[in-house]
């Protein structure tokens, strides 16, 4: 293993990697549970989809973790899976198989893109002063997903607020409570410096649900998505893999509108890369894995793995597979090397078998995770230069940090930044500071916006 994953140069042990791998893997299990749902609205079936994408999981996850050395994990990205079902299948009216077709089309792209170095080109044109933001701005924005995720968080007049723990106690109410009561155990244990605390707060949050739902404080509702908690073992039906594998050939070309496909390939590749590169960049700088120029030493390997998941998830039956960045949470769990990768694609190799149990673990217990490592990554602010002499850095920087958790995605945060960090600076006379490359981001992203 140290020969494989170099893990005394990077100052880890295979204790704190598999504890790593174990903490990664429960904070994105849910993947398991939502994605089938959401595929399942286009006429997919629910299981089949659920072993594609723990099948595509385990492909790309351990080829991040063997050829990129990288604690990194890969799953069925969440908005693109919604893209895939709402506007690709409702609003253009495409079948599913077509979807999966666009899908595995958008991976050999980014397949040849990942060989002729475009997208590390593309991850290394970008200023350092955005690296450092894209890391701060999805510790904000992975801390609203778990509000959201702990029922901390609720949609209201105001767009958000805080939940009313008094209104229908038994469900949303309790939930909340377990999270609060989870995000504590988590920060008293990590403050003691207790080896995997993510990882045990979230078993003892857990715990704590399964003992209110046998005291019946917390009484599940699943007509309004409130599941038992309490795991149940049965095995699913393998067969039911024939019902999605290998449809993305079986298509009918004559149905397939050229210009909206193309449409549909560029929306998959826009948000797919621009969401791989922003995981990569925040959690890689919380890590402390660039180099002195900002660089990821083995970003290569690492696109590629996540071009290769795409097209075999495509090819099992799931959208498209992507880094995840809840990998941060095994990052802020101590995670530095590929094993961490490593013990994730095992993990979700095995949960073919063992989902029901993997996939009973509730939201609000793997909340208070995304709520802490985004405070980690949020830390990274005092990196940046805000004075005066650095505003052109600094408001491009700003715009790219609040853009991610107000507008929801990764991929509008960076692109915010790239046309706001392009613009301000050749408009006040620090054009030299420019690569060309940003200039042809900043024009793509706002053809995106305008014509895309």
């Amino acid at each position: 293993m140290e020969k494989l994953f170099k893990l005394q140069e990077r100052g880890t042990t295979v204790r704190k990697e598999i504890a790593a791998g174990f903490t990664t893997f429960v904070t994105m299990a849910y993947i398991l549970a939502v994605n089938p749902s959401i595929l399942a609205e286009t006429g997919m079936d629910p299981t089949a989809v659920m072993l594609a994408t723990c099948l595509a999981s385990f492909i790309g996850t351990m080829m991040m973790a063997i050829f990129a050395n990288l604690p990194f994990a890969l799953s069925a990205g969440m908005g693109l899976n919604a893209y895939f079902t709402y506007t690709v299948v409702f609003q253009y009216g495409y079948s599913w198989q077509i979807a999966l077709l666009a899908v595995f089309t958008e991976g050999i792209i980014f397949i040849l893109l990942s060989l002729t170095n475009v997208r590390e080109a593309i991850f290394n044109c970008i200023p350092l002063v955005l690296k450092k933001s894209v890391s701060i701005g999805i510790g904000i924005f992975i801390a609203f997903i778990g509000l959201q995720n702990a029922k901390l968080c609720v949609s209201s007049a105001t767009l958000v607020s805080l939940v009313d723990f008094k209104g229908n106690f038994a469900t949303i109410g309790v939930t909340a409570m377990m999270a609060v009561i989870g995000l504590f155990i988590m920060i008293i244990l990590y403050l003691k410096k207790i080896p995997g605390a993510i990882l045990w707060g979230i078993l003892l949050t857990w715990l704590f649900g399964i003992l209110f739902e046998v005291l019946g404080v917390y009484q599940p509702d699943p007509e309004n998505g409130f599941q038992s908690i309490i795991p149940t073992l049965h095995l699913p039906n393998f067969a039911t893999m024939g019902e999605t594998f290998g449809q993305c050939f079986h298509v009918n070309l004559k149905d397939v509108g050229v210009t909206n496909f193309i449409v549909v390939i560029l929306a998959f590749l826009f948000v797919d890369l621009f969401d791989t590169l922003g995981t990569l960049i925040g959690v890689s700088s919380k890590a402390n894995m660039l180099d002195e120029n900002g660089k990821l030493p083995g970003i290569k390997p690492a696109l590629l793995a996540d071009a290769v998941a795409t097209t075999a998830g495509a090819v099992m039956g799931t959208s498209t597979t992507t880094t995840f960045v809840e990998s941060a949470a095994g990052v802020g769990a101590g995670g530095r090397t590929g094993l961490t990768a490593a013990v994730t694609a095992v993990l979700f190799l095995i949960s073919t078998l063992f989902s029901s149990v993997f996939t009973a673990i509730p939201p609000f217990a793997t909340a208070p995770a995304l709520i802490l490592v985004g405070f980690l990554m949020f830390s990274s602010i005092s990196e940046l230069k805000m004075d005066e002499e650095n505003y052109t850095d600094a408001i491009p920087a700003y715009l790219c940090i609040i853009s991610m958790p107000l507008f929801y995605s990764i991929s509008d945060g960076i692109a915010i930044g790239v046309i706001s960090y392009v613009f301000i600076n050749a408009v006040c006379g620090k054009a030299k500071k420019i690569s060309p490359l940003m200039y042809v981001l900043a024009v793509l992203f706002l053809l995106k916006y305008t014509i895309l």
